[in-house]
């Protein structure tokens, strides 16, 4: 069986990769960029860790610093103009998932004629034409977006996060530096993590996974797992940042070729409806829903459990997956994952919006990549139960 591999051409990663920014320009004959990124990067003044190498070269980088989080139709159509506006010549993603997934949703969107939205080229459109290069420095060790062909935009009007994926989508280029992840805010540091876990975990148990992405969804495992704990007690061990950034640009080359499944087709209606941040959402959902799917995916799930170190290499597929559970829910209470009942969701409207939610999840195409596919009913049922944990 044939299987394609999709991944940015060049991939610059290490300590301190972020000051040959103007290099990595150079190389693929780009100068004239736009940097999207957030406003507290500006206020911050973290953004002068991409803006600075860029001046020091004799560029002259423009800055759209719009970008929110769960990144909007409007704050893209937004950014849109301002490329449209001026004589760019590629698009740098300079921040968490949001601003590298607006980078990319505003290269999509410039390649289509003026008054196009956004959901033309929501899944199962494929998003294969971009009006100009991406280039992503993720400063999160969570979305793997720097390595993916997906970004993820809010339908404002309908409240739907919608899933647009193709080659539109897939950055160029991606300079991966875990120095920019020092200083993180340990809920983010979180957040963050369990959102790169879920992704590996997710691409392997897919059913569209492959040879080439297991191999990348083993290695963010074993990454990952070991070092999650260590950055939450510890926010200044290098080692562990190094991994974490590591295991997460993996994880996104793992599932930009293999898939997500139900988490994050359940997680994104979560944050659409109630702003909840993406990887604390995926949190939320995943001991649940990994519990569903384990029979039907037993012997992938008991290889994940070995290779995040949580069962011997010689244990049994049923000990191994029971472990898993156990390390997943250890995790949420360890890192301090509250419920959606915790996070001070009001409980009326969490009942009022579940079958919407359970609809939209099913619409994404990624439950149907699930080991267990579900009904709506039974993903109804998985958000009650994730309710109150």
């Amino acid at each position: 069986m044939a299987v394609q591999l999709v991944a940015p051409r060049l991939m610059l990663m290490g300590g301190g990769a972020v000051k040959q920014l103007a290099e990595v320009l150079s190389q693929l004959g780009l100068s004239r960029p736009l940097v999207v990124t957030d406003p507290f990067m500006v206020s911050s003044g973290l953004v002068e860790h991409a803006l600075a190498p860029l001046r020091v070269a004799g560029l002259a980088p423009e800055l759209f610093s719009g970008t929110v989080p769960d990144p909007t139709d409007t704050v893209v159509e937004v950014g849109v103009a301002m490329l449209r506006a001026g004589a760019y010549d590629c698009l740098i993603g300079f921040g968490g998932g949001s601003s590298m997934d607006t980078a990319k949703a505003m290269a999509i969107l410039a390649a289509a004629p003026p008054g196009t939205h956004i959901r033309t080229y929501k899944v199962p459109a494929a998003a294969n034409t971009a009006a100009l290069p991406v280039i992503c420095v993720p400063t999160t060790a969570g979305t793997g977006s720097e390595a993916t062909r997906f970004t993820v935009v809010t339908d404002t009007e309908r409240g739907e996060k919608m899933l647009i994926a193709g080659l539109g989508a897939l950055p160029l280029a991606a300079v991966v530096d875990h120095e920019l992840t020092f200083g993180l805010p340990k809920r983010i540091t979180a957040d963050t993590g369990i959102d790169s876990l879920t992704h590996a975990l997710e691409a392997f148990v897919s059913k569209r996974a492959n040879p080439m992405a297991d191999d990348y969804a083993r290695s963010a495992m074993r990454l990952i797992a070991p070092n999650l704990r260590r950055v939450w007690a510890n926010p200044g061990d290098a080692a562990a940042r190094e991994a974490m950034m590591r295991g997460a640009t993996q994880a996104g080359l793992a599932f930009s070729n293999s898939s997500v499944a139900l988490v994050h087709g359940m997680s994104r209606p979560i944050g659409a409806h109630f702003h909840v941040p993406h990887g604390m959402s995926n949190a939320m959902l995943l001991p649940a829903v990994t519990a569903f799917g384990l029979e039907a995916g037993r012997a992938r799930y008991a290889e994940a459990a070995r290779a995040m170190g949580v069962a011997r290499e010689d244990e049994g597929d049923q000990s191994a997956c029971a472990k898993l559970l156990a390390e997943l829910r250890a995790l949420n209470r360890e890192l301090e994952v509250p419920t959606p009942q915790a996070y001070g969701i009001a409980r009326e409207k969490w009942v009022e919006l579940l079958p919407l939610m359970a609809q939209q999840a099913l619409a994404s195409g990624s439950p149907a990549n699930n080991p267990r596919v579900p009904t709506a009913e039974e993903i109804v049922a998985l958000y009650e139960e994730a309710w109150s944990g």
